[in-house]
């Protein structure tokens, strides 16, 4: 995908949950986010063949009962967690054609378990297994872990579970270096989008095959139901970040009768079109810089001085001079303006990143790209050693172009960037041309945007951050209004989603509702 004002998809994911880094100029980071844990005290090895009980399985159709009733086995794995796979239909409308593969991996509770917790980090195409085997201690608080077993799964078409293939490790190398020269008219930039998103689509095509029809967001949902059997909960007890609300709304509303605890944090809108998400995020992340330059300016260390317009406008100017002549890092690699912004968004994620980003500013405005590209690849989940981590950048685009109806119209697409440009004068441009990506796709879209009402479900929790740059605060108070039982939470602070980043205020009330089941008063902000 070139990189330029114009291209052809964010160059970052649009909804992800990140995690802190350390400031300074060698800079460090697990991409899912979290410090590792300590070992615990339970022990994994109390594993093997799972008596499925078929009385927490519920009324299911006959074609899908095997599945419901499947006993796994769960190894120990990753030191000190237990792992196991699950078999699901490819396609829950002919569920007997064929099955995939969900990966899960299980972190016990320290304590007597009262149940399972299932958590999703986010994306589309964020692994959680990866969030539990590399940030449990940050995903979920040291209360939470001792009276819950807390279960991760890669959602279908994500990492380890059956997975979206398009690129090598070599060939997202490759792309991430392309861009469209600085000047290009839209018609002309456009055209390039289009065919690389073409490319992009038959290697796809090519590497993936039928997979491709059906990872939406409905069957991954489905999916979560089978998980819930096959841990042997009555009821899915689940703790979603992001995208992963979208996924948590969905199941409640195919599942009422069978949602638990549910936690939905930095929450989507899903009434919601493409475009409108985009939109939306534009100008949180706009907010989100400016609330950055801020607090940068408020020390001696920051190298934007001035009024915080003034200090906008040389990210500004910076990001110009980037396109205009992409730079080498010390590796040798290039840096375009499309990488060079998703390393510069990637810690607007977390405000505890900020310092980081200060540091990687500086040296850019040196002259030295090297710590920038070193955030972009954690965003893209690089290793110095050139392997990617997982394969969030394809599952990404495959998920969204099943979930959403993309416009296509070139005269459509450019009046779109145009709003977002308007909308986020320093990312807008970036964020343009989405709908590009799914013009080529041979499958779907499946799914509209529509409201979740949830009707008879038990009380959830929406969670809002008032500065996050990534699900706007707006989004949760929709979800909550929509959702006929739920309590809307909000936290005054910045960056995405708040549980295991915010304060003792937040913490106390997702735990309380997850331990003993108190509902806190509807509006409550910390």
């Amino acid at each position: 995908m070139k990189s330029a004002p114009g291209s052809t998809a964010a160059p970052f994911p649009r909804r992800c949950r990140w995690g802190p880094l350390a400031a300074g100029s060698v800079l460090v980071l697990a991409l899912s986010g979290c410090s590792l844990l300590p070992a615990q005290d339970d022990d994994p090895a109390e594993t093997g063949v799972a008596s499925a009980d078929p009385t927490v399985v519920g009324e299911v159709p006959g074609e899908l009962d095997a599945f419901y009733s499947q006993q796994v086995v769960w190894e120990p794995c990753e030191e000190e967690y237990a792992c196991t796979t699950v078999e699901v239909p490819l396609d829950y409308g002919d569920p007997e054609r064929d099955t995939i593969e969900i990966a899960a991996i299980r972190a016990d509770a320290g304590g007597e378990a009262q149940g399972t917790v299932l958590v999703n980090p986010g994306g589309p195409g964020a692994s959680g297994y990866n969030i539990v085997k590399d940030g449990l201690g940050r995903v979920a608080s040291e209360a939470l872990r001792e009276a819950y077993d807390v279960v991760g799964f890669d959602p279908r078409g994500v990492n380890r579970s059956s997975a979206v293939e398009c690129r090598t490790d070599a060939e997202k190398d490759v792309v991430r270096e392309e861009f469209i020269p600085a000047g290009t008219s839209d018609e002309d930039a456009l055209a390039l989008v289009t065919e690389e998103a073409r490319a992009f689509a038959d290697l796809c095509a090519e590497r993936t095959g039928e997979l491709l029809g059906y990872v939406d967001t409905e069957s991954a949902a489905r999916d979560m139901d089978i998980l819930r059997a096959v841990v042997n909960d009555p009821q899915l007890n689940f703790l979603g970040f992001s995208y992963g609300t979208q996924l948590g709304a969905a199941y409640a509303e195919l599942f009422p009768d069978r949602v638990g605890r549910m936690v939905l944090d930095g929450a989507i809108d899903p009434s919601l079109s493409s475009a409108q998400l985009t939109l939306g995020q534009a100008a949180a992340f706009e907010e989100s810089l400016r609330a950055y330059v801020a607090d940068c300016q408020s020390s001696d260390e920051c190298p934007l001085p001035g009024s915080v317009d003034d200090g906008v406008a040389a990210v500004q100017e910076l990001f110009a001079a980037i396109e205009q002549e992409p730079q080498r890092a010390e590796d040798g690699r290039l840096v375009t303006v499309g990488t060079f912004v998703q390393g510069f968004i990637f810690p607007l994620y977390d405000n505890a990143n900020w310092p980081a980003l200060t540091t990687a500013l500086t040296s850019a405005l040196g002259g030295d790209v090297s710590d920038m590209l070193y955030l972009a690849d954690l965003a893209a989940q690089r290793s110095p050693d050139g392997t990617y981590s997982t394969n969030s950048a394809e599952a990404f685009i495959a998920i969204n172009c099943l979930d959403y109806p993309m416009a296509s119209d070139p005269a459509q697409l450019v009046q779109e960037k145009e709003e977002l440009v308007a909308a986020s004068p320093t990312f807008g441009a970036l964020l343009a041309y989405g709908g590009a990506n799914c013009a080529p796709w041979e499958y779907g879209p499946v799914l509209e945007p529509e409201p979740a009402s949830a009707t008879g479900a038990g009380p959830m929790l929406v969670i809002g951050t008032t500065g996050d740059p990534a699900t706007p605060y707006e989004w949760s108070l929709a979800l909550a209004d929509q959702l006929e039982s739920s309590v809307h939470v909000t936290w005054e602070g910045e960056g995405h989603t708040a549980y295991g980043r915010s304060n003792e205020c937040i913490g106390t009330i997702v735990d309380s509702y997850f331990l003993d089941g108190t509902v806190p008063e509807d509006g409550v902000r910390c």
